[in-house]
Parts: C-alpha cells; sequence; structure tokens
C-alpha cells in the first residue's frame, strides 16, 4: 500500500527519533568499550572518547588473572542455567494443568497463585524463611524463592489455551499419554513463548546481586555482578593479589572497572540477538487470546 506524505513524515520523525534513542542508549556501553582497551595513560589523562587511545588488552589480562573473575563468571554460568532450566520445568507444569478446562477448581488455583504475585511476606520473613530450611550459602537460596515468576506462568498458561483443542484431540485417538501429549506435541508448538520467557528468567539470574549478597556468605560463592559491584565500589585493590608487582602501576580502577564491566555483559549480549526474534512475537502470542 502506498503511503502518504503525511505517514512518510510520520515514520521518518519515528526512526530519527528512535535512531536518536537508541544512540544515547548504547553510547555509555561504547565509552566503556574503548576504556577497556585503552592504555593506562590515555585513561588517566582522559583523552579516551568513543574510540580506545593507545590500543592494548593489558586491561583484560590484569582482571582475568590478577582477580577471581574467572570463577565468578562460572559461579554466574551455574546459577544462570541451573536456575533457568529449574524455572521453566516448574512454570510448565504449572501452567499447562491450569490451561486445561477439565481441571477443577483451576480457577481458585490461579487466584491463589495471582495472590502471591500482588502480596508477598517481605525481605526479612523471606530471609528468616530461607535461613530456617538451612538454605543460606547454597544456591538453593537463589532458586527456591523464585522457582515460578507469576507473570511468565500467566503468560505462559494463556498461550496453552490458545491451541487448538483439535491437536490435543487428534494426539489423544493416537494414543498418546498426558506426558507424550505435553512434550512431543504442546512444547514444540510453544516454542516462541518458551524461548522469550527463557531469555526473562536468564537475564533475571544473570544479573542476580541481592539476593546473592542476602543469601551468600562464601567469597568463591559469589556471582559477576556481586563481584563487578565490588569493584565499581572501589574495593578490587584487595582481589588484584595476584598481579605481580610490576604490573600495579599498569592498574588503573577506571579500566579494571571497565573491563570487568564489559565481561559480565558480553555473554547476555551475544545471547539476546538469536532469541530477540521471540522476544516480542512470544510475548505477543501467549497474551492475546483468540
Amino acid at each position: 500500500m502506498k503511503q502518504s506524505s503525511g505517514e512518510r513524515i510520520f515514520y521518518s520523525v519515528n526512526y530519527a527519533v528512535m535512531g536518536v534513542i537508541g544512540f544515547i542508549c548504547i553510547l555509555p556501553l561504547i565509552y566503556l568499550l574503548a576504556v577497556s582497551f585503552s592504555s593506562e595513560q590515555a585513561v588517566v589523562s582522559g583523552k579516551v572518547g568513543l574510540w580506545p587511545v593507545g590500543f592494548n588488552l593489558d586491561n583484560y589480562r590484569l582482571v582475568i588473572e590478577g582477580t577471581g573473575i574467572g570463577k565468578a563468571f562460572w559461579n554466574s554460568i551455574v546459577i544462570t542455567v541451573f536456575g533457568t532450566c529449574l524455572n521453566m520445568g516448574f512454570t510448565v507444569l504449572a501452567a499447562y494443568p491450569l490451561a486445561k478446562k477439565a481441571f477443577k477448581g483451576r480457577r481458585f488455583y490461579t487466584m491463589l497463585i495471582l495472590f502471591t504475585m500482588l502480596f508477598n511476606a517481605g525481605l526479612i520473613p523471606n530471609y528468616l524463611l530461607v535461613k530456617n530450611l538451612g538454605l543460606v550459602n547454597t544456591y538453593w537460596a537463589l532458586w527456591l524463592p523464585s522457582l515460578i515468576s507469576v507473570y511468565n506462568m500467566l503468560v505462559l498458561k494463556t498461550f496453552f489455551e490458545t491451541l487448538p483443542d483439535e491437536v490435543e484431540e487428534a494426539a489423544r485417538i493416537d494414543g498418546a499419554s498426558e506426558a507424550r501429549l505435553l512434550l512431543q506435541i504442546i512444547l514444540p508448538l510453544s516454542m516462541p513463548v518458551l524461548a522469550a520467557l527463557t531469555l526473562f528468567y536468564a537475564v533475571g539470574h544473570w544479573n542476580s546481586f541481592l539476593n546473592v549478597m542476602l543469601y551468600i556468605n562464601s567469597s568463591d560463592k559469589k556471582n559477576m555482578a556481586v563481584m563487578v559491584q565490588e569493584m565499581v565500589a572501589n574495593s578490587f585493590s584487595r582481589q588484584m593479589d595476584q598481579v605481580q608487582p610490576d604490573q600495579v602501576q599498569m592498574i588503573t580502577p577506571e579500566a579494571i572497572r571497565a573491563s570487568s564491566i564489559f565481561i559480565m555483559i558480553v555473554p547476555m549480549l551475544i545471547l539476546y540477538p538469536f532469541l530477540q526474534k521471540y522476544f516480542v512475537k512470544g510475548i505477543m502470542v501467549g497474551s492475546i487470546k483468540g
């Protein structure tokens, strides 16, 4: 369809405004990347802009070799992978029966779960509960309290309700059990919304900060978010024990912070483009019935 002059002007202005907003959002990331690859003299003298000055990899080498960032990176992977798998498994197990019209009391259970989305005990009661369960200083303290996101469960439940009844009926005629119906029929049809929810859960676990600070006491169990926060808060010097004395003069706080932050966000930057196409499609499909 041919666009009118008014529509062309509107879309042109819209693209221009969104482009400016997008550039403003990515500007800090570009600056961090430039600082992380710049030399000590350039960073200290303030010569670094949006392009590295005195390009080198010393900052990344010092961060990787002189801190426990490798261990923290591995901890973040463990927390994210296992936590996301648990989240998705239990979210599916909660949403699937609640989407069945034959499930008696599904409205009651849905309202009961929705109640927890609107009201919660608060920080101190949650901590006391986790402590009394003996979960402090274990990753289960991060996984169990947030096992199911009510919002994500409702989105998935709504999507399951939009699937044609004929699909289920055909599978049952062929002798499919409930488990086979879910695993081989329903879940493959739900890949867009499952991918979007997986992204939500994964980003939440990767950026987990407050819960790690509250429940994890051992420094060797801390994740990237906590370690980077310590570096940003100027306490990174005590983590540089493995740095050789002749390398200390090469350390600048700004460059170390920039390198650490960029190492932390790289995995999500890599993962996000692959799941971006599911991000909008999955949520929209799971939000509209009929």
